[in-house]
């Protein structure tokens, strides 16, 4: 918006020409962002205080846990206001790439608004806390996973082919379905990516910080992308796709940054406030959405590498469980279970490490893979 304001009027104030940089506007939406989240913050705290919105404690999370019942829960909403209207003020509104982002975290907020709500009313009326049925919730991360693929293959964002993918470490190599009457593949594709990435971050967010630490992490990471993509001289130097707008995407990457850095002052141990999944599933829309939209859906594999190890880590043990039930009994299953307890950083506090221990030392990992992702950029 403010590009839109500013910059005619760089002609009588020269000094307004650097709202067209994309570096300041988003350094902007960055600290608009943090500065943000630090005056709504304050005031959701207070009224969901106020309201006795305390976070509902996991079946299977460690008893050290039980103290997080009186913390509140769908902090999430200071994520999505911080993240949203910065962007909405530093960004050139007629650029698709940011109304998806936009849309993506918007959408997957108010199915996780749903499920954090109906399971403190459940709570609080003494029912079984199931929150939003799992189906119900799965419908909508699936119906927004189809609408995004339809929307990038019957509307592409740039001169590449909608329906199409890249791979790291591989330059100029795009991947397309090779007629028309497959190209449907590439919906159930991006409807995977969409409803996975959003699951995964919403089963790491169980300790104080963590997953607003690795979301600041991953999507400060993807702004970088962003940035080069969207440039001609850098993509051409790296070996990658140019896409016309892309780099505007770096704004919306960096605003989610500086409001999961503003969360922190907020939920860094001992929390005051809890994302619940109106924050959790919102930033894994937004990043899923992020990669799809730039054609880096397997980055999120080195990228997002923690994020896929506690999803895994819940499918591994669900299922290993089930079949040693099966086959040996329960008593068996219970005893030879693959971790001490899933998702996998409730394992490493079953081991010995504190809460504090565990966030900080995935943070690191996280950065670990946030350089193993951006090596991508030049081992092509």
């Amino acid at each position: 918006m403010l590009n839109f304001l500013l910059v005619p009027f760089v002609h009588r104030f020269g000094f307004l020409r650097v709202f067209s940089y994309i570096s300041f506007r988003a350094a902007g939406a960055a600290v608009t962002a943090l500065l943000l989240s630090f005056i709504v913050g304050p005031l959701i705290i207070r009224r969901l205080r106020a309201m006795r919105l305390h976070q509902v404690v996991r079946e299977g999370t460690p008893d050290s846990h039980a103290q997080k019942a009186r913390t509140p829960t769908m902090g999430g909403l200071i994520i999505i206001i911080s993240s949203v209207l910065p962007t909405l003020l530093w960004a050139r509104l007629n650029n698709p790439y940011i109304w998806i982002g936009v849309a993506m975290m918007l959408w997957m907020g108010l199915i996780g608004f749903l499920d954090d709500f109906l399971k403190l009313r459940q709570k609080q009326r003494g029912e079984q806390n199931r929150g939003l049925i799992e189906r119900y919730k799965l419908t909508g991360q699936i119906l927004a996973g189809i609408a995004l693929g339809l929307y990038v293959w019957w509307f592409p964002l740039s001169h590449l082919p909608g329906a199409s993918t890249t791979l790291p470490f591989y330059k100029y190599i795009l991947i397309v379905p090779a007629t028309t009457g497959i190209a449907w593949l590439y919906v159930g594709f991006v409807t995977f990516v969409i409803t996975g990435t959003s699951n995964a971050v919403n089963i790491t967010d169980g300790l104080d910080g963590l997953a607003a630490g690795l979301m600041a992490i991953a999507v400060i990471t993807l702004g970088v992308f962003a940035y080069v993509i969207g440039r001609v001289d850098a993509s051409h130097y790296l070996g990658l796709f140019y896409m016309t707008g892309a780099g505007e995407l770096t704004i919306f990457c960096l605003a989610v940054a500086g409001a999961c850095i503003g969360f922190l002052w907020f939920n860094a141990y001992p929390a005051q406030v809890i994302m619940g999944d109106t924050g959790a599933l919102a930033l894994g829309g937004a990043l899923g959405a992020i990669a799809v939209v730039l054609k880096s859906e397997f980055l999120l594999l080195f990228l997002g590498g923690l994020f896929v190890a506690e999803m895994m880590s819940v499918i591994l043990q669900r299922y290993v469980f089930k079949y040693r039930r099966k086959r040996y009994g329960l008593e068996y299953a219970q005893a030879h279970r693959v971790f001490r307890r899933a998702p996998l950083h409730h394992h490493f506090e079953m081991c010995g490490w504190t809460e504090t221990q565990v966030v900080v030392r995935f943070w690191i990992i996280g950065i670990l893979c946030a350089f193993l992702a951006v090596s991508t950029l030049k081992l092509r």
